[in-house]
């Protein structure tokens, strides 16, 4: 009889552990479904676009530029590549070379460009200026902390004498702002707008057939035809302490080669802008341009840490205009650009 007992309170034991066993089972399971469920419900209630991503992430690239307009002076425009870029044209200055009375859109442009990177905001700019203009608005960017890069003419024989002052910061949009339109006010700078033309203007040279020669597409703007052609390599701003590149700079931050045509009369054109080249293509293009009557004006950096190197390549001629396009197709044949 006892054991008889023994083995009923065995058995007994063993059925226990076995139900004990089981209930866990289903509790995991349970729990693990209801984890599951829970995720999901977040997955779901996220607001979603029509690519799947949620809107946070949307907004995140969008930047509104308005504080900076209002800290400027002036309004600006999207640029591709995320950029917003404001013109200041030197409307008020009456510029010539050899007779030739630039157009702003030709060479007197001034522009300030911003590209918000993480959690602070790169700018670039080229400011047009007398040599009058040059200390004071020097020293209002050095008081506001606005780094100037370079200084230097990119054309010769003009008169009166202008210079080009670039500048480069990163960090506050808006305080940059603020700094270079107190560093622009302290010159003639007008922040009006000019009045409106040029967009749809008819000029004077046959575009179409300079589009075939060039192998690129211009536009009109000012009474000006032009380029602006991005090389095929990445610009880095850099290097900084967490990347050997630093962020990429836009081509239209101005790392793009831009060539200008203003009619001049008779089927001429006068040419000016910049080739924006590495060292091996530096020389290569001096010889294209000069064997096809294209003078060099000026050779320089406008930048201090940009990957690559670049060096800058001013030029100018006057003379007949598609004569002119084929002279700097063979200089754009010795550059890494990007073809069409």
């Amino acid at each position: 009889m006892k054991m008889s007992k023994d083995r009923n309170m065995t058995r007994g034991t063993l059925i226990r552990l076995s139900i004990a066993r089981k209930a866990r089972r289903i509790v995991v399971y349970v729990g693990a479904f209801v984890v599951a469920t829970l995720f999901a419900l977040v997955a779901c209630s996220a607001p979603q676009n029509q690519s799947g991503q949620p809107n946070s992430q949307q907004q995140a690239g969008v930047t509104d530029w308005k504080p900076v307009e209002q800290a400027l002076g002036k309004a600006g425009s999207m640029q591709p590549g995320d950029v917003y870029k404001v013109s200041l044209p030197r409307s008020d200055l009456k510029v010539t070379v050899a007779g030739v009375e630039l157009k702003p859109a030709l060479a007197l442009g001034s522009w300030v460009a911003f590209k918000k990177t993480g959690d602070m905001t790169m700018i670039m700019g080229d400011l047009v200026l007398t040599e009058d203009e040059v200390r004071p608005v020097m020293t209002k960017l050095q008081e506001g902390g606005v780094e100037v890069t370079a200084l230097h003419n990119h054309v010769l024989h003009e008169s009166p004498r202008v210079m080009y002052m670039h500048i480069h910061g990163m960090g506050d949009a808006v305080k940059i702002a603020k700094a270079i339109h107190d560093a622009v006010a302290s010159s003639k700078t007008p922040f009006a707008a000019p009045a409106v033309s040029g967009q749809n203007e008819e000029i004077a040279i046959d575009t179409k057939q300079i589009d075939q020669i060039m192998g690129q597409s211009g536009k009109v703007n000012g009474g000006v035809y032009q380029y602006s052609i991005a090389r095929a390599e990445e610009i880095g701003d850099g290097p900084t302490m967490l990347d050997s590149k630093g962020p990429a700079i836009p081509p239209s931050m101005g790392v793009a080669q831009a060539i200008n045509f203003q009619p001049t009369g008779g089927g001429k054109a006068a040419i000016t802008g910049d080739f924006v080249l590495i060292a091996s293509e530096v020389n290569p293009v001096i010889k294209a341009l000069r064997d096809n009557g294209i003078d060099v004006t000026a050779l320089h950096s406008h930048m201090l840490v940009e990957t690559p190197r670049l060096f800058f390549m001013h030029f100018w001629a006057n003379d007949d205009a598609q004569k002119l396009a084929s002279g700097l197709r063979a200089a754009l044949d010795k550059i890494n650009i990007v073809r069409k």
